[in-house]
């Protein structure tokens, strides 16, 4: 764990100050919250080690699962209050009838400061997009944030989509499955990025996130609107905490690195050199509506949802 800094110390001072009062630790509501290992989790992940979330009356835990789906259904079976998932498959069961709610923003993609890459093995001939014509493609679940990069990059960069093929593979193993050559190419985000171009045995083809916007929610926490609307003050406290959370995140890249990494099985040092996300701290409706349109557009949704239905309003 890292050391607390002064400037953390005082972080915390101000978020104590802004929090609501509580008793003490009897009155605290247990949370228990779970999310794919990537640095969008780092706000929870600073929160418990701070203990920033208990003067919001809050008391949280945080579990690791492979994928956004595998969050949903935890969400939805009551094993998790509050998830995080990649935004599409999140749209895609509210326009099912799941009674998702989006309680804030986790990850923002920018692409000034691209987190997720195309990789292909280095002696690969895939230079450009028409190269992946027909090729098998590795993401980390069907249907989420990467194929639907991957689609949308392709089409706008003059490949053929209609003979390609996702397989879900966990992104932690999909540069394994590369270098095997059992997958043409995989999309991968930081820290496994990073990891996977140490040793040059891997290579970027594209930022293919750019396929969606420059700019977009690429991750949300969420809960059911069934829980918020039984909890509403609870999910507000939480929606606070990450708030102040992510303020902190985005500011003190250094002293967060320790947690992203205990996270995520890799070493402090690797996750230094990474590009790191920017932690979501407004819920826009803006930063979602391109992954709405980029859905649409390649029926991954079978009709139109409002942006503003998804987003919790308490």
């Amino acid at each position: 764990m890292a050391t607390r800094t002064r400037g953390s110390f005082i972080a915390l001072s101000g978020a104590a100050l802004a929090a609501p009062s509580f008793a003490g630790a009897a009155d605290l509501v247990a949370i228990k919250m779970a999310g794919v290992p990537e640095d969008s989790a780092t706000t929870v992940l600073y929160g418990i080690q701070s203990g920033l979330f208990k003067p919001y009356g809050l008391d949280v835990d945080m579990q690791p699962q492979h994928n956004g789906p595998s969050v949903m259904s935890g969400v939805v079976g009551g094993s998790y209050q509050v998830g995080k998932s990649s935004t599409p498959p999140l749209i895609a069961a509210f326009s099912k009838g799941l009674p998702f709610t989006i309680i804030m923003p986790a990850g923002i993609y920018d692409t000034r400061a691209p987190i997720a890459s195309l990789l292909v093995a280095s002696d690969s001939p895939i230079k450009k997009a028409a190269d992946l014509n027909g090729k098998t493609i590795a993401v980390g679940a069907l249907n989420d944030i990467h194929s639907l990069a991957v689609l949308a990059w392709m089409d706008k960069n003059g490949g053929d989509i209609t003979g390609i093929k996702f397989v879900e593979i966990p992104i932690g193993e999909i540069p394994v499955a590369i270098e095997q050559g059992r997958v043409a190419a995989g999309s991968v985000n930081e820290p496994v990025l990073s990891a996977a171009l140490a040793d040059n045995k891997l290579r970027a083809v594209a930022h293919h996130f750019d396929g969606i916007a420059p700019r977009f929610m690429y991750t949300a926490w969420f809960t059911t609107k069934t829980y918020a609307a039984a909890n509403p003050a609870v999910v507000k406290s939480v929606s606070q905490a990450l708030r102040k959370a992510a303020d902190y995140c985005n500011a003190h890249h250094a002293q967060t690195a320790d947690l992203i990494a205990k996270f995520t099985s890799l070493e402090p040092a690797q996750v230094a050199k990474m590009t790191r996300v920017e932690q979501g701290t407004t819920l826009d409706p803006k930063l979602v509506q391109p992954v709405i349109d980029t859905m649409l557009r390649y029926k991954t949704l079978a009709q139109p949802v409002d942006v503003h239905d998804v987003m919790f309003s308490g």
